[in-house]
């Protein structure tokens, strides 16, 4: 399936098994998920990709989403977030959202940078 001159695989963040594995299980949230979410929300031009991701890997860190984290990570890096400011990111939300959510937040960084390099 193409969205927007795009493939969904492209365009998610999560690895193909879970996809797979949500498509089995609720294949009308899959199929939210690839249509609104990543088809659509992401395609918006009123923010840039790269501030979405942002706003996104800051929202995760805050609710302590390290599943969902880590694809967005990866795809942070492929929006052309630094691991610099990633960095930077964690290191503010330690102050919003606490300690324990940002020492995390570094072990899965810290997992998606090694598996890049």
């Amino acid at each position: 399936m193409t969205i927007i001159g795009i493939t969904k695989e492209d365009t998610m963040s999560t690895p193909p098994t879970d996809r797979t594995v949500q498509r089995s299980i609720a294949p009308k949230l899959a199929e939210l998920s690839e249509n609104v979410l990543f088809g659509d929300v992401w395609e918006r031009t009123e923010l840039s990709k790269r501030d979405r991701s942002l706003i996104t890997i800051a929202s995760l860190i805050a609710m302590y989403r390290t599943d969902q984290l880590r694809g967005h990570l990866n795809r942070a890096l492929d929006n052309g977030v630094t691991s610099e400011e990633i960095g930077e990111v964690i290191t503010h939300m330690a102050f919003y959202s606490g300690w324990p959510t940002a020492a995390n937040a570094i072990k899965v960084a810290k997992e998606v940078f090694d598996s890049r390099s």
